[in-house]
């Protein structure tokens, strides 16, 4: 055999191999806050108070924002467009159980179009909360091919884990 019919069996396999991959994935991360679910939700579910805790707005200092729709909760909108690393895209609030539920619809538009869910749970503990924040949705083929080469769990977990972590400085203030 050619080294070209041999690279091109190993393409073919990798292509056919991440075809086998799941569909959808999830990403989550949980964090224990000493203060209780009401002290934590309005920090989460008002998207004007992210610019204090999300890690995204450490990447980019000089990512342009905007707000709309509702103040906080359903229908608040937060979009951005920054540097390649936190690309354009825009957040929605869909739905709120306070204090204990934020579910929103986010679309990344660039570098790469998604559109998932994020879900922030809020449960307590005794007099802490456990805080958890996910991300769900569809796993195109392209994303199914990247997952062969770069763990999205570890690369959008790690941030989920920092974010918490500023969430839980900011909330036992």
């Amino acid at each position: 055999m050619t080294i070209v019919a041999i690279f091109a069996l190993i393409v073919v396999a990798l292509l056919v191999y991440a075809a086998t991959r799941p569909d959808t994935f999830r990403v989550e991360r949980s964090i224990r806050i000493q203060a209780p679910p009401d002290k934590i939700f309005p920090l989460i579910n008002d998207l004007h108070q992210w610019e204090a805790w999300s890690p995204w707005e450490k990447v980019d200092p000089a990512v342009q924002r905007s707000y709309s729709g509702a103040p906080s909760g359903p229908g608040a909108v937060y979009a951005w467009q920054g540097n390649n690393k936190v690309g354009q895209g825009r957040m929605e609030i869909t739905a709120t159980t306070p204090p204990a539920r934020v579910l929103m619809k986010i679309d990344f538009i660039k570098p790469f179009e998604g559109h998932n869910t994020i879900e922030f749970t809020l449960v307590p503990e005794g007099e802490a909360t456990r805080v958890t924040h996910a991300m769900y949705g569809p796993s195109s083929f392209v994303s199914k091919l990247m997952g062969l080469f770069f763990s999205m769990d570890s690369m959008i977990g790690n941030k989920f884990a920092e974010g918490l972590a500023s969430l839980k400085t900011l909330a036992e203030k």
